[in-house]
């Protein structure tokens, strides 16, 4: 056996590598173009964690359509950084304890979308162990949603246009309030959404 018959077919390894490169870069094209697609709807799934404002952070001068101040407050961390203001409007409890609440809601944020605020509408739906007799949960929490529609026409800033919703979900052992979400604005101003990110991305990875 020849010296020349043990060596690897290179040709053979080189033909194999080629394809291979051909193929990641068939697979990133097919991702790009996905991510792009889905830029180009301008529809941007978020997430984070809300917490009530125990704090008192939030103090922004933010009222509801009569004119009244928000009865409570949360601060939000995640794709959306800031407060979340909420104004009850009605409340309601059934003898199985399960309690039913609807309002408005304020958003002032500075966060990965920009800054700015939006409104939304809310339906909270929670199962406690007991309530008061005048309609209000009463005792511990065993589970509890929301979904928070956002009223078309209420953004400001790098929010205005902005349609969607977001969903939190009480996470009653934690004692804070996961959400996920979605984000959406025309081509126009999701183009300068992604050119916002782009600068701030740059920014973030220089120095001062």
């Amino acid at each position: 056996m020849t010296l020349e018959n043990n060596q690897p077919n290179l040709t053979h390894i080189a033909q194999k590598s080629r394809i291979s490169l051909i193929a990641l870069i068939m697979s990133m094209f097919v991702l790009l173009g996905f991510v792009a697609s889905a830029s180009a709807d301008g529809n941007n799934r978020i997430s984070g964690i809300a917490y009530f404002d125990d704090s008192g952070i939030c103090n922004d001068e933010v009222y509801d359509a009569d004119g009244d101040s928000p009865d409570f407050a949360m601060w939000f961390e995640g794709d959306l950084v800031g407060c979340q203001y909420v104004f009850v409007d009605s409340w309601s409890c059934t003898p199985s304890h399960v309690y039913h609440e609807s309002g408005t809601e304020a958003y002032v944020i500075d966060g990965p979308y920009g800054e700015g605020t939006f409104r939304t509408t809310y339906i909270f739906q929670g199962k406690f162990t007991a309530c008061t007799p005048e309609g209000f949960p009463d005792g511990s929490e065993i589970r509890g949603f929301c979904q928070h529609p956002i009223v078309a026409g209420s953004g400001t800033g790098d929010y205005e246009g902005v349609t969607g919703r977001l969903h939190l979900q009480d996470d009653v052992v934690a004692g804070n309030f996961p959400y996920t979400g979605n984000l959406k604005w025309s081509s126009g101003a999701q183009a300068s959404l992604n050119a916002y990110q782009s600068l701030m991305s740059g920014a973030s990875d220089g120095g001062c």
